[in-house]
């Protein structure tokens, strides 16, 4: 009988690629990856600025790695490239990491949409771009925008337009006591004479910082953007006759560097938009957006009141019965009634009866 061999290690054979390397799921660090600013996105390609406001300062194109799955790439992020990242044609780098976001401005289609739409990111203020007239400013509108930027940790800046058409004074006294700062332009001639008087002041409101502007189309807010980026060339339209509404002329977000500013200054145009749903904003963080109202609350309201237009005892109805004379009375009664809409629209419920005034 034949004795059965003994095998020893050297008879063990390991397929190339079948275990022959231990599996992990560590990602790969990209130790050498390099930082850039996301400033657009176009079909799944990014263009990115790589050193950004440094001395090595270069636009490049990059697509997003499939490590980062269904993550969402927007403008003003910052992000780490490997691969050609040297800007040259026909050159795409990969985006592998972003990094944390300090404000992530958010907005959803309606006040019961689930699905959270990422704006931008970075940005230190939100710039409401509102007309005076042609079409009418819309004050919900703009209190919903004030509500997603304090929600975002981000400053509100009210840029009303078109100061020409209308006077500016109702929405300024109704916005800047309660801590949004409010600049005022409008546009005289046509054409290459064209000046926009009011733009010093938005100048400085910008100044040293990341700013993406929000309005409906038609409020003159591509005009803005080619006023501060005279190299933007942003598409401009007009409003239509019947509906008083504007045509869609910007497309798709992009930031855009303010030259001539002593400190590094943005600017994040977006497409227009004709609804801001806050169905990501938590109720009980709405009242921050009013700042006045928040004051009341917090001094007149018992504990746990809901604040809405049932409510028991709320503080917000004897603030708007103590007013000394009826215009006190009815500007108060439009600020109760603005954040109790945007309340009820959150929550889903019926729009409340404006309070009486």
């Amino acid at each position: 009988m034949t004795p059965r061999r003994q095998y020893d290690e050297s008879d063990v054979r390991i397929r190339p690629g079948k275990g022959s390397r231990p599996r992990t799921k560590q990602r790969p660090e990209h130790a050498d990856a390099q930082r850039a600013m996301v400033t657009g996105v176009d079909r799944g390609r990014y263009a990115v600025l790589v050193d950004a406001d440094g001395p090595d300062e270069r636009r490049a194109i990059a697509m997003k790695a499939r490590e980062l799955g269904r993550e969402r790439v927007v403008p003003g992020d910052l992000v780490d490239l490997v691969g050609d990242a040297s800007g040259e044609d026909g050159t795409l780098a990969r985006i592998v990491r972003i990094v944390e976001r300090r404000t992530v401005l958010r907005r959803t289609a309606d006040d019961t949409d689930p699905v959270e739409r990422v704006i931008v990111a970075n940005a230190d203020q939100l710039v409401i771009v509102t007309a005076l007239a042609d079409p009418e400013p819309r004050t919900r509108m703009i209190d919903r925008c004030v509500a997603a930027a304090y929600d975002a940790g981000m400053d509100a800046l009210l840029a009303l337009t078109k100061a020409d058409l209308a006077d500016p004074a109702e929405l300024v006294a109704m916005y800047a006591p309660v801590g949004v700062r409010v600049v005022v332009t409008h546009t005289e001639g046509a054409g290459p004479d064209r000046t926009i008087h009011g733009l010093p002041a938005l100048h400085d409101a910008l100044a040293g910082r990341t700013s993406v502007l929000v309005g409906h189309s038609g409020v003159g807010k591509s005009t803005l953007v080619n006023a501060l980026v005279p190299a933007a060339h942003r598409a401009t339209g007009v409003v239509n006759v019947v509906t008083g509404r504007g045509r869609h002329t910007s497309t798709s977000a992009i930031a855009l560097r303010v030259p001539d500013q002593a400190a590094p200054t943005w600017v994040i145009d977006t497409p227009g938009v004709r609804s801001f749903g806050l169905a990501h904003v938590d109720p009980d963080h709405l009242l921050l957006a009013f700042a006045d109202l928040a004051d009341v609350a917090a001094r007149d309201c018992p504990r746990g009141c809901t604040h809405a237009a049932d409510a028991p005892d709320c503080g917000l109805d004897e603030w708007v019965g103590a007013a000394t004379d009826d215009d006190e009375r009815a500007a108060r009664a439009a600020r109760v009634d603005s954040f109790r809409r945007i309340l009820a629209s959150r929550l889903g419920t019926p729009d409340p009866e404006p309070p009486a005034g």
